[in-house]
């Protein structure tokens, strides 16, 4: 069975991510470690505990991480999802704790457990990741696979017009884990969009469903909702890490993806979070890949009403 780590800012995106994956018969969840983004980490880490309490599912252990990225202030998304990263409607009361150990350590005692079998899920910034790779380069080199919720992908971001919010609040983490050689999936927010939202009617199933989880995961996305209708007009939830949690979980979804070389832009103000990806494509002045080897698959296109159904099956099951 695979072994997986999800490593979560948890906010209420991550939080429909981890009911997914804690209900998946298919996988072992080794654990979930914490990290500032969404919210600080002491909130990612209670929201975390939260959902893995109101799971029907797994409990794995949890251990927090960074509090801070490697260089520089955090930067939150509470304007998004709330004060408390899940809606703001008094649903975080955990009785769960986490371990003592920290993150990092976990992961690196995990792996050299399990070397390469350990699957990571990243579904928010990757300064756990880099601070493991930079602790312990050798055994993170026995890191079977990472999933990334980041980037843009080949699309817009939506923390800046190139930079996408995972990748903005710890750039120069990311750059470590891209340039590590660990095999690297990356689930851009460009196929997040679209079909592949949550809609009024999806909504309404879950709450009529009555099921504990189903239910928390409309109503923790309550304020990412008013910001989407306050954005657009559009009554939709965008869940950017349950679309890559269903990239983990079925694969068989994906129905496009390209071997790319990836670069973190971490110099310019203006660029800083940028992930410029390079699927090889011949252009004006060069014929595909040049110095640069792929490091990266990047997922181009998903099955929305796939993904969708096996995550409503997940979620009411």
């Amino acid at each position: 069975m695979r072994r997986i780590i999800i490593d979560t800012d948890c906010g209420s995106d991550d939080a429909v991510a981890l009911i997914m994956a804690l209900k998946s018969k298919d996988i072992q969840i080794e654990a979930i470690t914490t990290v500032c983004g969404n919210v600080p980490l002491e909130l990612a880490t209670k929201n975390a505990l939260m959902t893995i309490q109101v799971t029907n599912g797994q409990k794995p252990p949890l251990y927090a991480g960074a509090s801070k990225p490697l260089m520089r202030e955090l930067v939150t998304a509470v304007n998004v999802h709330g004060n408390d990263g899940m809606g703001d409607l008094d649903l975080i009361h955990p009785l769960l704790m986490p371990e003592n150990m920290h993150a990092v350590d976990a992961i690196l005692n995990m792996v050299e457990r399990y070397p390469s079998e350990i699957e990571i899920v990243a579904i928010g910034p990757v300064t756990n990741i880099a601070l493991a790779i930079m602790k312990e380069p050798s055994i993170m080199k026995k890191v079977k696979h990472i999933y990334s919720m980041g980037t843009a992908g080949f699309g817009r971001g939506n923390t800046t017009p190139v930079a996408e919010f995972n990748v903005y609040v710890d750039a120069e983490a990311y750059d470590i884990m891209l340039r590590s050689e660990i095999p690297i999936t990356i689930i851009g927010f460009d196929i997040c969009l679209g079909d592949a939202a949550l809609n009024k009617n999806d909504m309404e199933l879950l709450m009529e469903s009555g099921k504990e989880e189903a239910v928390f995961a409309v109503k923790c996305n309550q304020s990412l909702l008013e910001y989407n209708l306050k954005r657009s007009g559009e009554h939709i939830v965008d869940l950017p890490d349950a679309v890559a949690m269903g990239v983990v979980l079925w694969p068989e979804i994906v129905t496009n993806s390209a071997e790319c070389f990836s670069k973190t832009c971490i110099m310019d103000p203006i660029t800083y979070g940028q992930v410029i990806i390079d699927d090889g494509a011949v252009l004006a002045v060069s014929d595909g890949f040049t110095v640069q080897k792929p490091n990266s698959t990047v997922c181009k296109a998903i099955d929305n009403q796939a993904f969708k159904t096996k995550m409503f099956q997940s979620l009411l099951q």
